[in-house]
């Protein structure tokens, strides 16, 4: 099953995972609701919190270290998320993208800066909840990581 990744034409945040639909605040700037799940960020705003009932929690140096239940898992040096509870992450050669998160395969576009296609093996008729989550957590991550990469140079 292909689930596509829709963008809005102003500032191409990502709007739709399949028929969940993704809202912003006011501003625009966040992302306030996934579907029915509500997003919940720390008192300064800057930090994802909670996504309906999963409570994100980090460490000192803003890693992620558990959803809900789930734990997380990093590479030795800890710049690359590999596990986010069930969930396996596979990155590219240069390990700057997320690939594959379990049995989603993620496609980026031609320049390969956005993903615009995930793909789950079978033909399941929906996206199960837990990978929803996980393809969130995962998109925002490197979205986040990306705006903080540009306003450094």
């Amino acid at each position: 099953m292909d689930i596509e990744l829709t963008y809005d034409m102003l500032g191409g945040r990502l709007r739709k995972i399949g028929d969940a639909t993704i809202s912003y605040d006011q501003l625009g700037n966040r992302p306030c609701a996934l579907g029915s799940w509500a997003l919940g960020y720390d008192r300064l705003g800057g930090r994802l919190r909670t996504v309906g009932g999963a409570q994100i929690t980090y460490s000192r140096l803003g890693r992620i270290l558990a959803v809900g239940e789930w734990s997380c898992e990093y590479s030795r040096l800890g710049q690359r998320l590999l596990r986010i509870g069930p969930y396996e992450l596979r990155h590219d050669h240069r390990g700057s993208r997320v690939r594959a998160i379990g049995p989603l395969e993620i496609f980026y576009d031609r320049l390969g800066s956005r993903p615009n296609l995930v793909r789950l093996p079978g033909e399941s008729p929906a996206l199960s909840d837990d990978l929803l989550l996980a393809l969130f957590l995962v998109l925002h991550r490197q979205r986040v990581a990306a705006r903080q990469a540009s306003r450094r140079e």
